[in-house]
């Protein structure tokens, strides 16, 4: 079992996939000779070649359009999005193309791609280089979203989406790409769609995904000090969302506050606030609150830290579920 960072497990894990599967190409902007900017893809085109690991010119839209024709003759490939704010320009491929073939088809066509995206604050960088879009993608029937969290799932998770014929959007949060964890590599994965409680709890269950679930489990922490059971659920999987799980945590604890970094407004938070109050409405001794971040355009870095989601905002939230 090696202690491995969550980009070096990523590393690995596209590795496993390359090995398994002389179908799955990597094609980005820096992937090859650079090894990413975040070197995820390290050392993989010096391994694989220039074949099977290709360096693209800046054109996001160009990227996916060229998976989209490599899907079509029966390759898995795997393309990186730079940073969050760059996948725009691709925004039409993925939502009119890559979601839509396979039900265009009536399911003779598979969309076996997997969509890389660095996300999330807190590595003060420039504009459009630290957004949350995971809503635009989750709200688009077609696509899978899911967002890892930690190295060990983002060994087995990236794998998985790799395997799916499903287009998967994979979100992988950047800040937490230099933190280390154990990963056991002849583990049994859990379910790439399912959610996973991290941290057992009886007095209020917080929900989360990426870059918020450390945050959640430092609150958690925190809380035990003074004498509070928070259970913390790491969703994982974004579309589709495992309900049954959430469903369950809150009808042990009673309450459920939902934390992410992108804006509040229609927001993932939203959506399960809405099917949390429609099935547990009777079983739940408080409403659903959120913490998340502001309905205002990601601010200069030197401002994250007031617009990104902490321990103390986190822990208020909790004291008011509770005040409830």
């Amino acid at each position: 079992m090696a202690q491995l960072t969550m980009a070096k497990a990523l590393n690995e894990g596209l590795r496993k996939s390359m090995e398994d599967d002389a179908k799955v190409v990597i094609m980005g902007e820096d992937v090859g000779k650079l090894g990413g900017v975040f070197r995820v893809s390290d050392g993989l085109q010096k391994d694989f070649g220039e074949h099977r690991v290709m360096d693209t010119p800046l054109a996001e839209s160009g990227i996916i359009g060229t998976a989209i024709g490599l899907a079509i003759r029966g390759y898995r490939p795997v393309c990186e999005i730079q940073f969050d704010g760059f996948v725009y320009p691709a925004f039409d491929q993925i939502v009119s193309q890559l979601a839509k073939i396979h039900a265009r088809s009536a399911g003779q066509v598979k969309m076996p791609i997997t969509v890389r995206i660095p996300f999330g604050g807190g590595i003060g960088a420039v504009e459009h280089h630290s957004e949350s879009p995971e809503a635009y993608f989750a709200h688009t029937a077609g696509l899978k979203v899911v967002a890892c969290s930690n190295p060990l799932d983002a060994y087995f998770m990236i794998q998985q989406a790799i395997a799916s014929d499903d287009p998967v959007v994979f979100f992988e949060a950047k800040r937490r790409y230099w933190e280390k964890a154990e990963v056991d590599t002849s583990a049994v994965p859990a379910p790439l769609w399912h959610a996973r409680v991290v941290r057992p709890g009886t007095d209020v269950t917080l929900v989360a995904y990426g870059p918020m679930v450390k945050t959640c489990l430092d609150a958690a922490t925190a809380a035990e000090e003074e004498g509070r059971s928070l259970e913390v659920v790491d969703l994982r999987s974004l579309s589709p969302l495992d309900f049954p799980t959430v469903f369950a945590s809150v009808r042990r604890t009673g309450r459920l506050v939902v934390v992410h970094e992108a804006p509040k407004s229609i927001g993932l938070g939203a959506e399960i606030a809405a099917r949390c109050s429609e099935e547990l409405y009777y079983e739940m001794e408080a409403p659903v609150l959120r913490v998340t971040g502001f309905d205002t355009p990601y601010p200069p870095s030197r401002l994250e830290e007031e617009y990104l989601p902490d321990l103390d905002r986190v822990l208020h939230a909790v004291d008011r579920s509770l005040g409830y």
